[in-house]
């Protein structure tokens, strides 16, 4: 008789089982996919920020392509040094999850002569 009452308990805790894991599964994925942006944001701020203390207007238009989709880069002269910020909001699943800000930045010494 107690078999019979017992009867599908092993499907609904696998069935939750499954759907814990994917919800894992797909929030380590969004996790994966902020480090990837984070670096290019590294990235781009690191080359256009190079470009632009070279005075290599060329070059600093290809490294903005290059950058993620969506993101604010600001190149800004400050002494001796070029200063390049890369700004990126990112929108989770929906809208009710709060947006992810990444930035990054990079500045190299301007080389003598572009002065901006």
């Amino acid at each position: 008789m107690r078999r019979s009452r017992d009867r599908g308990m092993v499907t609904a805790e696998l069935a939750v089982s499954i759907l814990a894991a994917l919800a894992l599964l797909i929030m380590l994925g969004w996790g994966i996919m902020l480090i990837m942006l984070q670096l290019q944001c590294a990235d781009t701020a690191a080359e256009v920020a190079r470009q632009a203390a070279r005075g290599d207007e060329a070059g600093v238009g290809r490294a903005k392509r290059d950058a993620p989709d969506g993101s604010m880069i600001t190149v800004e002269q400050r002494g001796g040094s070029t200063v390049v910020r890369v700004r990126l909001t990112v929108q989770p699943f929906s809208q009710l999850v709060p947006p992810v800000p990444l930035t990054a930045s990079a500045e190299v010494v301007t080389e003598p002569g572009e002065g901006g």
